[in-house]
Parts: C-alpha cells; sequence; structure tokens
C-alpha cells in the first residue's frame, strides 16, 4: 500500500482540484457581472429564457419586444435587473430608442442579442404571398442589421463588447417550404460574418447562434401543434430530441462571456445534430445508429 509522500501529494491535489471547482461554481453564477444586455424578442420563447439566465448571472436586462402586454410581466418577475421596452425592430427609432433606454438606465450596453424573428410561413416559393416574404425579410434581416447599426456605436463607447443574433439551420441547409425564411436566416449569417469581420479589431465580437427544431409555442407555431411538434423534430435530431429555448440561451450566454473571447464571426449551431451526421448514410448502410 502507498504511504507518506505519495499519499500527501495525492491529498494536496484533491484539495486543489476541490478548491478550484468550487471557486468555478461560485463563478459560475456571475459570468455577466457588471454588464449591461440589450435583448430582442425578449418577451417569449428564446429571448425571455435569454434574460432570465443572463439575469440570473448578474446582467441587467432589456427586454425589447411589441407584447407590450407579455414583455412588462417578464421584466417585473425578473425583478429590478429589467427593463421592457416596446419596440418594433423593423423601425429604426424604435431600435435607437430601446438603445438610448439602456444608456439612460444604465450607462452602457455591452451584450446586444438580436434575437427577434418571424417563424417559417406556411408553402413553398410559389405559395408565399409577397407581403409574406416582405415580413420576413423585414424582421429576420433589417431587424438585426438595424441591431447592429444603432448598437455597434454603444458598444465602442463601453469599448467593446459582443453581438450575437438568432440564424437557423434554415440558413445552413435548403428546407423545402421555407425559401424565404431559409433566405432570410442565411442572409443573417453572411451579415454577421461580414460585421465581425468590420469591428474585430474594436474589440466587437459579433457572432450567429443556428438553433434547430424549438418548439416553444410563441410566434408561428400554435400552442396545439406545440407537442406534436416536439416529437416530429425529435426524429431530426439524432440526440433523440427537440431542442427548448433554454439550450439556445445558454448558447447565448456563452456568446455573450468573456468565455467566448477569442471567438467572432462565427455561427454556433445548435441543432442535436441535425445538420451533422448525415442521415443518407445510414439509409446506404441499411443501419440506424441511433
Amino acid at each position: 500500500m502507498a504511504v507518506g509522500p505519495a499519499s500527501t501529494t495525492d491529498t494536496s491535489r484533491s484539495w486543489d482540484l476541490s478548491t478550484r471547482s468550487n471557486r468555478e461554481e461560485r463563478n459560475m453564477a456571475d459570468r455577466l457581472a457588471g454588464k449591461v444586455a440589450v435583448i430582442t424578442g425578449g418577451a417569449s420563447g428564446i429571448g425571455e429564457a435569454t434574460a432570465r439566465l443572463f439575469a440570473s448571472e448578474g446582467a441587467r436586462v432589456l427586454i425589447a419586444d411589441r407584447n407590450a402586454e407579455r414583455g412588462p410581466r417578464v421584466a417585473s418577475d425578473i425583478g429590478d435587473a429589467a427593463l421592457y421596452v416596446e419596440t418594433d425592430v423593423r423601425n429604426g427609432e424604435d431600435v435607437q430608442g430601446m438603445f438610448s433606454a439602456a444608456d439612460e438606465a444604465w450607462g452602457r450596453v455591452d451584450v446586444i442579442y438580436n434575437n427577434a424573428g418571424v417563424g417559417p410561413p406556411e408553402g413553398g416559393i410559389l405559395e408565399c404571398a409577397e407581403h409574406t416574404y416582405d415580413l420576413v425579410s423585414d424582421v429576420n434581416i433589417r431587424g438585426v442589421w438595424l441591431g447592429m447599426k444603432y448598437g455597434i456605436p454603444h458598444l465602442e463607447r463601453a469599448g467593446g463588447g459582443s453581438i450575437i443574433a438568432t440564424a437557423s439551420v434554415a440558413g445552413l441547409v435548403g428546407l423545402a417550404g421555407m425559401g424565404a425564411y431559409c433566405a432570410s436566416k442565411g442572409a443573417v449569417i453572411a451579415m454577421v460574418q461580414a460585421a465581425a469581420g468590420e469591428w474585430a479589431s474594436k474589440g466587437i465580437r459579433i457572432n450567429c447562434i443556428c438553433p434547430g427544431g424549438i418548439a416553444t409555442g410563441q410566434g408561428w407555431l400554435s400552442e396545439e401543434r406545440v407537442e406534436q411538434t416536439r416529437q416530429d423534430w425529435a426524429q431530426m435530431h439524432p440526440i433523440g430530441r427537440s431542442g427548448e429555448a433554454i439550450d439556445i440561451a445558454n448558447a447565448a450566454l456563452f456568446l455573450a462571456s468573456d468565455a467566448s473571447a477569442l471567438i467572432t464571426g462565427q455561427k454556433l449551431v445548435v441543432d442535436g445534430g441535425w445538420t451533422g451526421p448525415d442521415a443518407r448514410y445510414n439509409q446506404f448502410t441499411g443501419r440506424d445508429w441511433r
């Protein structure tokens, strides 16, 4: 049986690892301490989950959303660390106003999460109405552009920061029947990569998240369809389940925090393996690897 110095060394190392682990656990609760985050579409779904998570990690959050009924309730539930501002991300004056409100309340902006979006409309290229295409483009593309255009000067004054946008796996692969939506999310990815190159030297990191199927019961997906949609999407995800809003919120937390200090111009895919493994290989081999 080993005795003496070997045992002492092992005990010391265990104590050191345990102490470091405890310290890291304490720090995990304040990864955004002192930061101010502006979150569009923050009254429901992914945005709401992110606002709550950011606040729990020490951030002050401005919830920007068109939903003037739900937005104030979410902010009130979070407490003093949250503020709601009614915002239409298609409107430049509204977008400028939300940043001004954050600046007035807390004196700075450190994180911008351009999350507001319109879900995929029903129908393919021929069925999609012109006004529907315009709506999807205005919210999903113009909304992200305005968030950058009017938000970046605030990050500059703060000495840098992080911008995140919600894209989609639909911006990575073509999904039949979702042409307008795919185009809008592909544009978000391209815009993020272009903007990241412009602002990296100023200490402003710009990334996007590409969720897979997230059934939240908000926006385009009716409550009645949520559970069935979860089951359907679970079949698309090799990991065996559909995504939840908190899965994307956790990704946003990483990109907002200093843990991602060397990451910019990237697309973080959070899709349970949807776009990773090639399902056609299973068909070719005749074997299901799940």
